[in-house]
């Protein structure tokens, strides 16, 4: 696992020095590799790659990037792991080539002058963001991996285009102009994430996984973005397994994916240092664990945490799996005050604002790992691709939106009307008429359950639907008319798939999954230096699980039946069967209590006001009202937090 960056200086380059310039950007990456670091400048056209290297493949120098390919004609900076890479090796192995190392760098570097860029992709099994140089024909090419595993940002800032693998490296050119984008703030609000291709600032983008972006600096156009060619789509795979499904009795399809995680899971066992794995006592990391075992003759490292604070805590559960599947077991139970003080530090290692508060304990974790491991597997992905959500199943949302779906327009468009322009005042006599009949609890939620309605009908499509029903604001708290942001999919695809199941899990997969999932993962890991990887994301798993049938995934109102199946081979049911917890740490009692005077000076009316983005007002009401437990509103008031840390660190 390493860091990327780099830039095009589309104009006179000598007002500044150039490998200075990019030295900067490269140590900015120093958490993400810290064994060795390495730049390549070609002055004269204006290009400039650096690499940070955290050594995980051919610990020798053979390995060192920026990688230049035998003919001379690439140039190659590359974060990530190609699993197979000694097998495309094979593929090459009719060519001429004096092969230096056995680092899956030089693999690439080889494969795109024998097969050329996406020929090469396609045949990878991997995680990876990189950026390669023709010297020849003066393109740069930026890739990302199918499922997004890896980052990689990009775009022009004046006439310097930037790439990088985190933000914060970007920052360190002095091109860079500390624009806010104000289109991010309204998703973040709503979901704790700034969705891709967005970022937090002016004319900076997420390069989409699955995709390639090519500049030709031949007759590039400064400040225009290229657009973004696929090179595997998700939408056709999934498409694909929903109209050709697999005609496989459940037995059949059960061994099927047994085989296929397996080899996903020792494919990603092969480094040349210490490897463990995330071991929570889910499903997921328990399975991901029993495959490890079953293929190591020694007891695999494994490691989690725990919190004392009732509700969670999930170490007992993991100890017991790793009990009985025999592993070497890690655990460390913490403190409040030890996670508590891990929130200054968010900001910086997550570089725009960011606000699963699940990245506190993934964070620890990830430092406990460190001490003992180089690489670490987690079971991240099992609950986009068989159903592991609760919110799959929410039967409230799927009764607005079969009403919507029924309803004559006038009537929604009647119903839409009156629930968003209908005053507090109104409702609060309608609060005051109907107390003695509601009773008290009921009377507090109405209010709130009838803006959420609202907001739903409001939807034009599934998507939005979807993405508003789990929105931790229904009344948006975001100042003026920001522009709508479009993430997720375009055009019919949805449409296309006939079960709202499968369309929610769809829209996970390409937005929370690669934009908070694994940004967690990544960032926090690569902040200690930990390369993780994640064998549920083997794209070879993910097109055979929208192969299955439906019904081998959900079975009624639960999901990953066929995981859970799975996973009774190695693990006693009584271990596993329990309600899903989550990773989570209890932030709404820690606002409350040891970090009220945090979250007051960030909520105060002075602080909102001056930072430009919340109507204040709304959101002193939330707070207040959370103060005093009349509503609980921890996730909403968390992005909140997050986003106004975030910019306390920008503006020192």
């Amino acid at each position: 696992m390493c860091g990327i960056a780099g830039f095009f200086e589309s104009g006179k380059a000598n007002h500044y020095d150039m490998p200075s310039s990019l030295d900067k950007m490269r140590d900015a990456l120093i958490h993400r590799g810290p064994d060795e670091k390495g730049s390549w400048v070609d002055q004269d056209k204006g290009i400039a790659l650096a690499h940070r290297r955290l050594s995980v493949i051919d610990l020798s120098p053979a390995g060192s990037q920026p990688m230049v390919s035998e003919s001379g004609r690439y140039v190659l900076v590359f974060n990530g792991e190609i699993y197979n890479h000694l097998e495309l090796r094979e593929k090459l192995s009719g060519v001429s080539i004096g092969w230096k190392g056995h680092s899956d760098t030089e693999t690439l570097l080889n494969g795109f002058e024998k097969w050329g860029l996406h020929s090469t992709l396609k045949q990878t099994v991997g995680m990876f963001a990189l950026a390669l140089w023709d010297r020849q024909e003066r393109v740069l090419f930026l890739s990302r991996d199918r499922m997004g595993e890896k980052p990689l940002y990009y775009g022009w800032q004046g006439s310097t285009f930037l790439f990088a693998s985190e933000i914060g490296s970007l920052k360190a050119h002095p091109s860079f102009q500390s624009k806010i984008n104000h289109s991010a703030v309204l998703p973040f609000s709503n979901h704790g994430y700034i969705p891709a291709p967005l970022s937090v600032w002016q004319g900076i983008y997420k390069l989409t996984p699955g995709c390639s972006l090519k500049l030709n600096f031949r007759d590039v156009q400064v400040g225009e973005c290229p657009k973004e060619e696929s090179y595997w789509s998700f939408q056709e795979i999934a498409l694909a397994g929903l109209q050709n499904p697999l005609d496989l009795e459940y037995a059949e399809a059960k061994n099927l994916l047994h085989q296929t995680l397996s080899s996903s899971v020792k494919r990603q066992m092969v480094a040349d240092v210490p490897l463990g794995a995330f071991l929570s006592g889910g499903i997921d990391s328990s399975l991901v664990v029993a495959l490890m075992q079953s293929h190591s003759s020694n007891p695999i490292k494994t490691f989690t945490i725990g919190f004392n604070e009732k509700g969670f805590n999930e170490a007992e559960h993991a100890k017991a799996v790793a009990g009985h599947l025999g592993t070497d077991h890690t655990e460390l139970y913490v403190e409040s005050k030890e996670a508590i003080d891990v929130i200054p530090n968010l900001p910086e290692i997550y570089t725009e604002p960011f606000a699963d508060s699940s990245a506190i304990p993934t964070f620890i974790v990830s430092r406990l790992a460190r001490s003992k491991v180089t690489v670490s597997l987690s079971g991240d992905g099992g609950d986009e691709l068989f159903g592991g959500y609760g919110r799959y199943f929410s039967k409230r949302a799927e009764k607005i939106w079969n009403c919507r779906s029924i309803c004559p327009p006038m009537t929604n468009l009647f119903a839409r009307a009156f629930l968003n322009r209908t005053s507090t005042g109104i409702y609060d006599g309608i609060y005051r008429n109907i107390t003695g009949i509601l009773g008290v609890s009921n009377r507090r939620s109405l209010k709130g359950s009838l803006l959420y309605i609202g907001s739903l009908l409001k939807s034009n499509d599934f998507q939005e639907f979807y993405l508003k029903s789990i929105s931790q604001w229904t009344d948006s708290p975001v100042l003026g008319n920001r522009s709508k942001a479009k993430y997720g999919f375009e055009g019919e695809f949805l449409k296309l798939i006939d079960n709202s199941k499968l369309k929610k899990m769809a829209i996970d997969t390409v937005t929370y999954l690669p934009d908070d999932i694994l940004t967690k993962v990544d960032r926090a890991a690569m902040a200690v230096s930990l390369e993780t990887r994640v064998p549920m994301l083997d794209h070879a798993v993910v097109e055979l699980a929208w192969k299955l049938k439906f019904a081998y995934k959900v079975d009624g109102n639960s999901g990953k039946a066929i995981l859970k199946d799975l996973l009774y081979e190695y693990v006693p049911r009584n271990l596993i069967d329990r309600p899903k917890m989550g990773f989570g740490v209890p932030v709404g009692n820690w606002i409350k209590g040891p970090l009220r005077d945090w979250a007051e000076e960030l909520l105060s009316e002075k602080s909102l006001t001056s930072g430009g983005s919340f109507d204040a007002k709304k959101v002193r009401h939330v707070w207040e009202s959370h103060l005093t437990g009349e509503h609980d509103s921890t996730y909403a008031l968390w992005n909140i937090l997050m986003w106004q840390a975030w910019l306390k660190k920008q503006n020192g």
